[in-house]
């Protein structure tokens, strides 16, 4: 299994901290920084070979990565040049031809536990899954998404009503079967629009979501976080030091609440 980490953003909601230091780096756990501990979830779920799409501070992560050593797990990079004036959907274009056979794309500032990355690895097989949480309430922030009557992604973006707001993307993708080709073919279509450079690349997935349903792996109650601001770094970091101090015996960076998956048709 393959994963590829969208990591090429400066993270300006984040500034002072991000002026010189990209946001993946930023510590989240002791010395361990966003990717560090990305990449350790990632070798304790199976991963073997990962490629970091990189832009802002890409010199400081390959200096990083240069350094880290994670069992067998083999760790390249993936330069865009053109970070600062582009959002993720160029980042994952540029990615395409790494899009094949099983994958994971995850955002380059959500954080998990392996329970939660076990619990997406063992969905039923399926093209496309992605990775959702419900909560009561959902801000303009989230990445929202609509279900179907069978409890699919028929719809994913910011801009979606709260009265059609079923849940929540995290920024975990799993891709399989012809999942890849499904969205390169997405990103191909979407990369031709003049909003191109403002866009995310989940605006490819919706465009899929929209023709026919994905499927869907509900994660919550496990742990997750999003860095996106200072105080969710200062959440983060809490977290992850509450759970550095619980008994080894307990369950670390998930609650003991049941998930489902949510199957297209």
């Amino acid at each position: 299994m393959k994963a590829i980490i969208l990591s090429a953003g400066q993270g300006h909601r984040l500034l002072p901290l991000t002026r010189n230091m990209p946001k993946c780096l930023l510590p989240v756990q002791g010395d361990r920084s966003i990717l560090d501990y990305q990449l350790h979830t990632l070798a304790q779920s199976g991963v073997e070979e990962v490629l970091v799409a990189v832009g802002f501070g890409a010199a400081a992560v390959q200096e990083r990565l240069n350094g880290c050593s994670i069992g067998d797990l083999k760790v390249r990079t993936l330069f865009n040049p053109f970070y600062a004036h582009s959002d993720n959907l160029v980042t994952a274009w540029l990615a395409r031809a790494e899009f094949d056979g099983d994958f994971l794309l995850l955002n380059g500032d959500t954080l998990f536990g392996p329970g939660l990355l076990d619990r997406v690895l063992a969905a039923p097989p399926s093209p496309i899954s992605i990775s959702i949480h419900q909560k009561p309430t959902y801000d303009d922030d989230d990445m929202k998404v609509s279900l179907s009557s069978n409890g699919c992604v028929s719809r994913i973006a910011k801009t979606i009503a709260p009265n059609e707001t079923d849940a929540e993307s995290i920024g975990l993708i799993r891709f399989q079967q012809n999942g890849a080709e499904r969205f390169v073919a997405a990103l191909e279509s979407a990369i031709r629009h003049e909003s191109a450079l403002r866009d995310w690349y989940l605006s490819a997935i919706n465009q899929i979501a929209e023709r026919s349903p994905i499927d869907a792996v509900d994660i919550t109650g496990h742990w997750w976080d999003e860095v996106d601001s200072i105080t969710d770094l200062e959440r983060a970091r809490t977290n992850l030091s509450d759970c550095e101090n619980r008994p080894k015996a307990q369950a670390c960076a998930s609650a003991p609440q049941p998930v489902a998956t949510r199957r297209a048709s």
